[in-house]
């Protein structure tokens, strides 16, 4: 029987705050990837994006990505990168995959280094990277200006997508209708979500700013740190009102 592909499974984003459904869609990509024969799910990365992305609402990384540390205390497989959410400035997702990437590559080569003298394990399989999202996500690859082709290119072609759908969504629908996605297609796989669960961050914080309970769309652990440190209210949603996302301004789409 052939080995296993070893995989990482990435997800980008706001995490504003981070929600139960955030977590499940790395279970959900873990079974389906496990039900190709080909994958074995070795890690799972949540990377919170940098307080420059400039949406409104967004409260600190700082609390965002401790927030999402709070929620996977209990994983055993799925962790917090804060890489991203340190830069400077807004970070390319493709740049964030090449830095995990990187860290990934420089574990695997120490592994086999630990290894050269045990030759029954010098056939390890190299791992891969892949990009976690929803199925909405697909679509962004059509705003004009938002990304490069080579970025694009790059996230499908060298990596891969992992695109969870929900409801009524059609993904396969945004691949058919790009040249350079269906180039790929093969690297793009699709997992179903057939208990629908349409959890939203915006009306998460809309409650929260109303008074009202978020209990079991959150952990409890993330609504207690939330009401600690008086997150989502509606002073916090005020911030970066009027300015443009940093993805549309970086990539040129707006002046």
């Amino acid at each position: 029987m052939a080995a296993r592909i070893p995989l990482v499974l990435l997800a980008c984003g706001s995490f504003n705050p981070i929600t139960n459904q955030h977590m499940r869609l790395f279970e959900l990509a873990r079974d389906h990837m496990h039900l190709t024969g080909q994958y074995q799910v070795v890690g799972g990365i949540v990377s919170p994006v940098g307080d420059g992305y400039g949406k409104q609402g967004l409260v600190s990384a700082k609390h965002r990505v401790a927030m999402a540390k709070v929620a996977l205390q209990t994983s055993d497989w799925v962790s917090v990168g804060d890489w991203e959410s340190q830069q400077p400035d807004w970070t390319e997702t493709v740049v964030t995959m090449r830095y995990h990437y990187g860290q990934i590559a420089k574990q695997y080569q120490r592994r086999i280094e630990a290894l050269n003298n045990a030759p029954q394990e010098s056939a390890l399989c190299k791992p891969q990277l892949k990009l976690l999202c929803g199925a909405d996500f697909l679509d962004t690859f059509h705003v004009p200006g938002l990304w490069r082709d080579e970025h694009v290119e790059e996230v499908v072609g060298r990596f891969g997508l992992v695109c969870v759908s929900r409801g009524r969504q059609q993904p396969d629908q945004a691949v058919h209708e790009s040249d350079l996605l269906s180039r790929h297609r093969a690297n793009i796989f699709m997992v179903r979500e057939w208990v629908r669960n349409e959890t939203s961050a915006t009306e998460v914080r809309r409650a929260l700013r109303r008074g009202l309970s978020v209990k079991y769309l959150l952990p409890d652990d993330v609504i207690e740190y939330i009401h600690a440190h008086g997150l989502y209210t509606h002073k916090t949603e005020l911030k970066n009102k009027g300015i443009k996302l940093r993805p549309l301004t970086k990539q040129g789409l707006l002046d």
